[in-house]
C-alpha cells in the first residue's frame, strides 16, 4: 500500500523520532589522527564512506561537521527514497542519482555544490555494489572540483548485519560507535584511462585502510 499525504508525513515523523531516540543511546567516539576536522572547517571536501556504514551518519555530522552544509548523493531508486527522507529530515541536503540513473546530471550538481561551499558525501560502492569497490563518479567529481576526499568509516562494538549485498550494518542500541576519519586524499588530474584507474584504486585502498570489520 502506497502512503500519501498526512499518513506519509506522520510515518516519516514517527520513524525519524524513533531514529533520534535510538541514536541518542549510542556512544560516539571520534578518531581523527590526520586532523581532518580542521580541514573540513577550512574548505569544502568530498566525504567518502562505504554503503554498509551509511545509516548512522547524522549524529556524528551534527556533532563535528555542523559549521558547513553537507549534501549527500543518494540513489534515485525506490530504496533511496527512505534514505533521502532521513537525511533531509536531519537537516542535510540530497542530490538524487547514481551511475545507472541520472548519473551525469547528479555529478555535475555535486561539482556545483562544492563550488558553492558545501561538502558532498559519496557512498562509492552504492547503490548496488560490488561491496568495497569504488565507482568512477567520486574520482570524476574530485578532478572537476579540485576538492580533497576525506574517507569516513564507522566501527560498531555491536551490530546486526543484514542479508543484503553489502551486509549492511545496523548498530545495536547502547553500542559504541567509533567515527574514524582517514587521511585526506587529493586526486591527480589524469589524461588516460590507466592513470584514472590508478587514482580509483588509490582511493579504494585509502578507504579500506580504516576498515577493521568487513
Amino acid at each position: 500500500m502506497k502512503l500519501e499525504g498526512w499518513r506519509r508525513r506522520a510515518l516519516i515523523e514517527i520513524g525519524f523520532g524513533l531514529f533520534r531516540l535510538w541514536a541518542k543511546t549510542l556512544r560516539l567516539q571520534l578518531e581523527d589522527p590526520h586532523n581532518g576536522i580542521a580541514l573540513v572547517r577550512d574548505r569544502p571536501v568530498i566525504f567518502a564512506i562505504w554503503h554498509n556504514r551509511l545509516l548512522m551518519l547524522p549524529p556524528p555530522f551534527d556533532r563535528w561537521f555542523s559549521t558547513r552544509q553537507s549534501i549527500g548523493l543518494i540513489s534515485a531508486s525506490r530504496d533511496g527514497d527512505l534514505v533521502s527522507l532521513l537525511i533531509e529530515r536531519s537537516g542535510y541536503g540530497t542530490i538524487r542519482g547514481s551511475t545507472s540513473r541520472k548519473g551525469v546530471i547528479a555529478l555535475r550538481q555535486l561539482v556545483e555544490a562544492l563550488a558553492a561551499g558545501s561538502n558532498v558525501l559519496f557512498t562509492p560502492d552504492g547503490p548496488r555494489g560490488p561491496v568495497y569497490e569504488v565507482s568512477p563518479g567520486v574520482i570524476f567529481v574530485a578532478q572537476k572540483s579540485g576538492a580533497p576526499i576525506v574517507p569516513l568509516h564507522m566501527e560498531y562494538s555491536s551490530c546486526w548485519r543484514l542479508k543484503s549485498w553489502d551486509r549492511f550494518c545496523v548498530p545495536r542500541p547502547f553500542s559504541k560507535v567509533r567515527f574514524i576519519l582517514g587521511a585526506a586524499l587529493r586526486v591527480e588530474q589524469t589524461m588516460d584511462a590507466e592513470r584514472f584507474e590508478a587514482e580509483r584504486i588509490r582511493l579504494q585502498d585509502a578507504m579500506m585502510s580504516v576498515v577493521e570489520q568487513k
